[in-house]
């Protein structure tokens, strides 16, 4: 009961965010905040570390990008054909990568992806270093025009609480219950007769796909590609989201999503106010600084918040009824 009443208070908070908001600045969180969701139903919940969900993410955005500029598809479309394109990638690298363990795992996973990276530099449609630009947003189903800012919100925030809705539906799943013993007790799972391989391959290949839907929504908004959203980079930014926010936990990769996208945004902002409010001039530098201070807090989680903030905060709750 306590949860339906967080996530409807959540809920509401959304609706009226735009209000009070930049809409795209809230679009790119939400983006990012699926893109770790997605990223730790591997990690969190099935113990795969993956390094290569960026070329989920940049790879359908790139397709999804060209699809609507220049193949002229309806946006669904465009959005489906992205969701497809991450989830035939992830395919892919999940055949390769899903029968090795640990380190194995996770360099295959990245030595993949910057294949990936490599690839979208020489192709001719991703627009090469410049990126792919000029992307149209459209009309969604032909009708509802998706120009204005404050339309597009409620869409995407639509898509959002749709992916994280099938995630939560999956980790609540039998099938959710087999990774949770998977990543708990992997011999000891496959004694009880299941299959770990296929299990975590389609775990791999659902949250490639919801990434691959979070990097297409983020083309939509931005009207652009580039090749940041597709280097190496950017799955260890959504590593350090998920462990920020509590690995394991729903909401966590959500709240490390921000906190990371908010830094990267308006940590000048924040020195500025700072440095108004206490005569530090030194704060007004800290916008030059964006990852000295996101690997400062990175530090500080790993060492005093290990659970991450969500973590904390539900481990906190539950000492205090216990």
């Amino acid at each position: 009961m306590n949860k339906k009443i967080g996530y409807g208070l959540a809920l509401a908070a959304a609706l009226i965010a735009p209000f009070f908001f930049y809409p795209v600045f809230l679009m790119k969180m939400l983006c990012f905040a699926l893109f770790a969701s997605a990223f730790n139903l591997v990690f969190g919940y099935a113990g795969l570390l993956s390094f290569g969900h960026a070329a989920f993410f940049g790879s359908a955005g790139y397709l999804a990008g060209h699809a609507l500029k220049v193949w002229g598809v309806p946006t669904e479309i465009g959005l489906v054909l992205g969701t497809l394109a991450g989830a035939v990638i992830g395919w892919l690298m999940g055949v390769v990568a899903i029968r090795r363990q640990g380190i194995y795992f996770t360099m295959i996973t990245l030595a993949i992806a910057q294949l990936i990276y490599f690839l979208c530099l020489q192709f001719p449609f991703t627009g090469g270093e410049d990126g792919l630009q000029g992307v149209p947003r459209g009309k969604l189903f032909g009708v509802l025009d998706l120009g204005s800012d404050f339309t597009l919100y409620f869409v995407v925030l639509a898509i959002f609480v749709a992916g994280i809705a099938l995630i939560v539906r999956t980790v609540h799943s039998p099938f959710g219950q087999v990774l949770a013993a998977v990543k708990e007790n992997e011999p000891r799972a496959i004694s009880l007769g299941y299959d770990v391989d296929k299990y975590k391959l389609l775990a791999f290949v659902l949250s490639a796909a919801l990434a691959g839907l979070a990097g297409s929504t983020k083309t939509l908004v931005l009207g652009f590609e580039t090749l940041s959203d597709v280097h190496w980079s950017l799955s260890g930014l959504i590593v350090l989201m998920t462990l920020v926010g509590g690995l394991g936990t729903i909401a966590g990769p959500i709240v490390g999503a921000f906190v990371i996208v908010i830094l990267e945004s308006k940590l000048g902002d924040i020195g500025t106010f700072l440095a108004n409010v206490t005569t530090i001039e030194w704060f007004r530098s800290l916008g030059e600084s964006v990852n000295i201070v996101i690997g400062f807090i990175f530090i500080v989680c790993v060492l005093a918040f290990r659970r991450g903030i969500v973590g904390e905060f539900m481990a906190y709750f539950s000492r205090k009824r216990a």
